[in-house]
C-alpha cells in the first residue's frame, strides 16, 4: 500500500520526513486495525518527494504544501470513521511537525482506490479477498 508524501522544501526540519512518513504509516495501520500486522506491516511502502518552493501551489500561486496520498485496496478506508480520524490525525502530525508554521488548510489527504484483483504483491495480482485472508493470518 504505497504512501507517497510530497512536501515543500522546509515544510518540515530537514530530516523529519522520514519520521513523518512512518508517522503517516503507523496511523493507517492504527485506524484499519493492523498495527503490528506481520503481513500487511512490510506491504506499507511509498516515497517521499522533496520539491521547491516554485514548483508547488495553491490556488495557482506558488505556496508551500504537503500532500498525503494513499493507493490501496477497495475496501481500505471505505468506514466514515476511519476517513475522520485518520485524515484528522494525518494532518495533525505534519502541522505539528512543522512547529505549526504548515496551516491545516495547506494539508491535503486523499485515497486512491486499486480495481478489486490489481493489487500486485511479489507478482501476483491479489484480489481483495486475498488479501483479506493474508492480513487475517498476519
Amino acid at each position: 500500500m504505497p504512501l507517497t508524501l510530497t512536501l515543500t522544501e522546509g515544510v518540515l526540519p530537514k530530516g523529519q520526513e522520514q519520521v513523518a512518513f512512518a508517522r503517516l504509516s503507523d496511523a493507517m495501520l492504527k485506524w484499519h486495525g493492523l498495527t503490528g500486522n506481520k503481513v500487511m506491516t512490510p506491504n506499507i511502502i511509498g516515497s517521499i518527494h522533496v520539491l521547491p518552493e516554485e514548483h508547488t501551489f495553491s490556488g495557482s500561486k506558488e505556496a508551500p504544501v504537503a500532500f498525503v496520498e494513499w493507493k490501496v485496496p477497495s475496501f481500505a478506508f471505505t468506514e466514515r470513521d476511519i476517513q475522520l480520524g485518520y485524515i484528522e490525525e494525518a494532518t495533525s502530525i505534519i502541522h505539528e511537525m512543522s512547529g505549526g508554521r504548515q496551516p491545516k488548510e495547506h494539508i491535503w489527504v486523499n485515497v486512491v482506490h486499486a480495481v478489486d484483483g490489481a493489487w500486485g504483491i511479489g507478482g501476483m495480482a491479489l484480489s481483495n479477498a486475498q488479501l483479506g485472508e493474508a492480513a487475517a493470518m498476519g
